[in-house]
């Protein structure tokens, strides 16, 4: 070799040294080129769990069942493992052959024997008594596997939890070890084989661990989680039909089997929320005489109560209708001593609700920080102040004036009762506080009071004094649908406002008028659309966790319906509603909102998908434990007035003259 070129030979190989260190080189030798272009992201040095290293570094840890009950319950085994949150399940199953199933039975039948008759030289009669029986179950098994009746299977069970972070995957393992030992199923992390474990429960048919069980054909199937659930009660009204079996669902709203009567209906636009509320509402007025109130957010309902001869309402800056926030009404409740019915009369709530409500006026479309708790007394305590002066109080006979009238406008008991304090007769109260106030720490307060209030008083052309004065209108008892229309107030703030006031005013009007005693109460639902409007002000969110609360306790059910789940979610003084209501409908959803009903609600996978992909009309029930895939489909006749898409509608209208042609 010339000397030139020895110089170029050890020059690449000094090149070589320079890039690649020798340990590396046969590291890079024994790496296949698969490898070497897609490396795995997985770091598996830990010995309890693995980082999958992404954009965003997620934890796992992966499970083996250690062992089972002696008796298998379908479809409850391991109900909870497939849908605990974030997590994947796989179920290796091999058939046994009958000639060793035979012979590993007759060993076990043997031992079994043995056992027994060394239990009884012992005189220990509980476990010769329990050796006995297995024995039996075991010669029946073996007898069954010979006749064919039977068959044995080795079935291995592998679980990978996932999380964000090692705290979250250590919580999530200790609660998904708890929930499994309720139905005597335990499981044990595979410990020192996390790789393996994980590489068992890709979707690559290969069981690296085999921590093997044996079953019979009853018992493995068990393990399948293919189950198709019926939801619905042998009453009530056909709300849809269950896409996966084709039988008709009939929901009754005020089953014995609820806890409660609350529903919930969370969507996106244009999913059929208003339909299918409209569809409840006519099909449960005409068929078990339910009667129906809604809180209307955008005018939506005014043609169900004219098909169903109710009522309808509007609440316009323009229109002369008044609500007035200081009605008070007696309620029925039973004596604790007597166990008997007796009416009363609740100041003390009312002064509360009025109080809430009032707060929230004065805070305003900015939520104003000026309000706090001195603001909160101050209001208080004019409330008070106007029943007392009004004559109210606890004693139901005070909410009437004496008549020397035998009959004064058609009460048959000769009583007229007495008009209430307005929002006008308060205002006033407060400037006469104002006055003559003395305390230098509620200058400011009542000066902010009479300022922002002012826009409330009819007396000033306040542009919302449609609160301010007697209510002219009452809600008739026995009405199936009553409609109050708020559609046309502004909706950053006034809109929301009307739904907190008229809240506590259907309580004291409507709900308050159903006897606590159930076989003479009505049954009545509230319902509240665009209910997300409320959830800004803390006061409104308040009354409405209090009214799904109590309103069990009417015979009512309160009805909440909206577009933006998220909302209530980012609220927690908001899921209240959410853990009052037995009854929840999910129909099609926004890819940004199904990640908080999955977490809230324990949706499975393939339900989150499903939302995200689902027709209208079409979506997911659950009715206490239970829950199906649901159509829902209004007849020819209904669409004419549960259809809210004015393209469709002017279409109905047109094929309705051509056929009346």
């Amino acid at each position: 070799m010339s000397k030139k070129n020895k110089l170029r030979e050890e020059e690449l190989q000094n090149q070589h040294n320079d890039y690649t260190k020798p340990d590396e080189y046969k590291i890079l030798k024994k790496k296949t080129i698969k490898e070497l272009i897609a490396p795995s992201g997985i770091d598996t040095s830990n010995i309890d769990h693995l980082e999958i290293i992404s954009n965003v570094t997620r934890y796992a840890r992966s499970f083996f069942v250690s062992s089972l009950p002696r008796m298998c319950t379908f479809p409850e085994l391991f109900r909870d493992m497939y849908l605990f949150g974030d997590i994947n399940t796989s179920i290796y199953i091999n058939p046994i052959q009958e000639s060793r199933s035979q012979n590993e039975l007759n060993r076990v039948i043997n031992e079994l024997e043995t056992e027994r008759i060394v239990a009884a030289d012992r005189g220990n009669i509980n476990r010769e008594s329990t050796l006995g029986q297995k024995r039996l179950e075991a010669e029946r098994l073996r007898d069954e596997i010979a006749a064919g009746y039977n068959k044995l299977y080795e079935a291995s069970i592998v679980a990978t939890l996932f999380a964000y972070s090692l705290e979250d995957l250590d919580r999530y393992t200790k609660l998904l070890a708890t929930e499994m030992s309720k139905s005597l199923v335990n499981i044990k992390s595979a410990w020192a084989m996390q790789e393996e474990a994980f590489n068992s429960n890709l979707p690559l048919m290969e069981d690296k661990i085999k921590k093997v069980h044996t079953f019979d054909r009853r018992s493995m199937g068990t393990v399948f989680p293919f189950t198709t659930s019926e939801v619905g009660h042998p009453s009530g009204i056909p709300l849809g039909v269950n896409k996966q079996t084709g039988v008709p669902i009939l929901f009754d709203n005020f089953h014995n089997s609820l806890t409660n009567y609350n529903m919930v209906i969370f969507a996106k636009s244009g999913a059929g929320k208003s339909v299918t509320m409209k569809t409840l509402i006519s099909r449960s007025a005409v068929l078990m005489g339910i009667q129906s109130l809604a809180l209307d957010a955008e005018g939506e309902y005014s043609i169900v109560a004219e098909s169903l001869g109710g009522i309808n309402v509007v609440l316009s800056p323009t229109s002369k209708t008044v609500i007035n926030i200081f009605d008070i009404e007696t309620e029925v409740v039973k004596d604790e001593i007597t166990g008997r019915d007796r009416t009363v009369l609740n100041v003390e709530n009312k002064v509360e609700d009025v109080t809430q409500a009032l707060l929230t006026m004065a805070r305003g479309s900015t939520r104003s920080q000026e309000v706090n708790e001195l603001t909160k007394q101050i209001i208080a305590e004019a409330v008070s102040e106007e029943y007392m002066a009004a004559g109210i109080t606890s004693d139901p006979n005070s909410l009437y004036a004496a008549s020397t009238n035998e009959i004064s406008r058609g009460n048959m008991l000769g009583r007229e009762k007495k008009k209430m304090p307005t929002i006008g007769s308060w205002y006033k109260r407060i400037e006469q506080k104002a006055q003559t106030n003395t305390n230098p720490d509620y200058n400011f307060h009542y000066s902010y009071l009479l300022k922002v209030m002012k826009q409330y008083i009819r007396e000033y052309d306040g542009q919302m004094a449609y609160f301010d004065g007697q209510s002219t209108f009452d809600l008739l008892d026995g009405t199936l649908f009553i409609n109050l229309d708020i559609s046309q107030l502004e909706e950053r703030f006034a809109r929301p406002l009307a739904q907190q006031i008229l809240l506590a005013w259907i309580w004291e009007k409507y709900v308050k008028k159903n006897s606590e005693d159930r076989t003479k109460a009505a049954k009545k639902r509230v319902l509240v659309d665009e209910a997300w409007m409320l959830l800004p002000y803390p006061e409104a969110v308040d009354f409405l966790n209090t009214m799904a609360r109590r309103a069990r306790k009417r015979n009512v059910s309160l009805a909440i319906i909206s577009q933006r789940f998220q909302d209530f979610y980012e609220k927690p003084e908001a899921q209240a509603v959410l853990t009052s209501s037995d009854t929840k409908l999910f129909l099609a959803q926004d890819k940004s909102e199904i990640q908080y009903l999955k977490e809230v609600f324990k949706l499975s996978e393939g339900e989150a998908n499903f939302l995200i992909t689902c027709l209208k009309g079409e979506g997911l029930i659950k009715v206490g434990a239970d829950s199906a895939i649901i159509q829902i489909q209004p007849t020819a006749k209904e669409f004419e007035f549960v259809e809210t898409n004015l393209n469709k509608l002017a279409q109905i209208r047109k094929n309705k003259r051509v056929r009346q042609v």
